[in-house]
């Protein structure tokens, strides 16, 4: 089984947040493979298919960002899924707007919701495929900014760029080899 992690905050508070862009993608990936999130399991919601010949959990922790890990070791645990089969999509500060990036493991960059992942999963090789948000403007909290909805003109940028998330995803999910997907879908 594979597991894909989209991070975010529950509730319709926190639905359009620069910091809820991995929950977007999942919700994307869900309607493009036909699977429902309608089950609750170990703080998360998730949604189970298949793609080609893989059994596929879809997951959208309800623990809040930084207890994220909280939700997604118990189900790793439950289903027997190593680390390294798991996709955990968020959003990034260091990448522009628009921009993708994804990686086979590494630190979490200062990402509090990656690294409660981490710390769970006590390992740090978790595939991960970060989203662009950009840095606040000067004098702006990052807090605010995570926490605050995106703008008119961020979302002509972020649109495009969670629908490739998705495609990204679903590559990956197919059998689609890392190194393939990060010369395709990395900009």
């Amino acid at each position: 089984m594979l597991m894909v992690v989209g991070l975010g905050n529950p509730g319709p508070r926190y639905a359009t947040t620069r910091h809820n862009a991995g929950f977007m993608v999942v919700d994307l990936l869900a309607d493009d493979l036909g699977i429902t999130l309608d089950r609750t399991r170990e703080q998360a919601l998730t949604g189970q298919g298949l793609v080609g010949n893989n059994r596929v959990l879809l997951v959208k922790p309800q623990t809040y960002m930084n207890n994220s890990g909280q939700a997604v070791a118990p189900l790793a645990r439950w289903y027997g899924i190593a680390p390294e089969a798991i996709l955990v999509i968020h959003d990034d500060l260091d990448l522009a707007p628009g921009r993708l990036r994804l990686r086979r493991g590494g630190s979490s960059g200062g990402h509090r919701g990656l690294q409660s992942i981490i710390t769970h999963l006590g390992t740090t090789a978790v595939p991960r495929l970060k989203i662009g948000i950009g840095r606040p403007p000067l004098g702006q909290n990052v807090i605010d900014y995570v926490l605050k909805p995106f703008s008119e003109g961020d979302w002509e940028l972020i649109r495009p760029v969670l629908l490739e998330a998705a495609r990204a995803a679903r590559f990956l999910l197919e059998g689609g080899s890392m190194d393939e997907a990060m010369n395709r879908f990395n900009h």
